[in-house]
């Protein structure tokens, strides 16, 4: 599932494109045609993320929430675009750019009233400049959970997927199966300061990079070994041991249990 870098730099590269004009909106799977209707022959007036969520608002007051999930891919084609192949949710064309949705979890045309609905329910973004990391040490400072599994809870951090979280986790020397409650305030503040720094270079370069501090390449040229530091390695980058996994929060975790306590 594309973790939340992923959604914004998305967002940021189609709005580059397709800002402020009058699509041709189509369903060639068929599944938003109602949707596709409603908004087609409109003005995209902006697109926003929140973690792992797509908003596209359109003059009308409409807005097409979208959620890639596990399979959900988007692409962009010079206009005119290819003949449709696959599953195709929704096509959005401009004269010069057209954008593909194929196979999302989620396509659905709302109301503002419900995606606020819908952003109630989710944490704050990392990405987003006003995110309060207050409201995050609320919840963690109080929780029995696992900090593996609170920091896949959208509803408390919305953008974190599994890559993300086992890097986190490793660089702060962390437990995986630790309580929130356990977790101290200078280490939620560095985890606050580490995720927010590595998201926003992720959204830049496209990429997860948890690294970059460790090795003396741009970050545009480090090869894909050298992007992670633990997630799927044999061993541990630090010690030298071996890197254990198990099951968390119905994700596989990838830790040093010599290094994170």
């Amino acid at each position: 599932m594309p973790e939340g870098h992923t959604i914004h730099h998305a967002a940021r590269q189609q709005w580059r494109r397709l800002k402020q004009q009058t699509l041709e909106v189509s369903s060639p799977q068929g599944r938003f045609r109602s949707g596709a209707k409603k908004v087609s022959g409109q003005i995209l007036e902006k697109i926003e993320a929140h973690g792992k969520h797509l908003f596209y608002h359109w003059e009308s007051g409409h807005v097409v929430h979208v959620h890639l999930g596990l399979y959900g891919k988007s692409r962009c084609h010079k206009s005119p675009p290819p003949s449709p192949r696959g599953a195709i949710r929704m096509r959005a064309t401009s004269e010069k750019y057209t954008l593909d949705l194929h196979g999302p979890t989620a396509c659905d045309l709302i109301s503002g009233m419900e995606q606020q609905e819908l952003l109630s329910r989710l944490g704050p973004d990392p990405l987003h400049k006003d995110a309060d990391p207050e409201v995050v040490w609320a919840r963690v400072s109080k929780s029995r959970a696992a900090i593996g599994t609170l920091l896949l809870d959208q509803s408390v951090i919305a953008g974190i997927g599994n890559v993300y979280r086992a890097e986190l986790l490793f660089a702060l020397g962390i437990h995986h199966q630790r309580e929130g409650r356990s977790i101290s305030r200078v280490d939620f503040d560095r985890l606050w300061e580490t995720i927010c720094r590595w998201m926003a270079l992720g959204a830049k370069q496209n990429r997860i990079i948890t690294t970059a501090d460790q090795v003396t390449k741009r970050p545009s040229r480090m090869k894909k070994a050298e992007r992670l530091a633990i997630y799927k390695k044999d061993a541990c980058t630090c010690c030298d041991g071996p890197v254990e996994s198990w099951p968390l929060a119905a994700r596989t975790i990838y830790a040093c249990t010599a290094c994170q306590v």
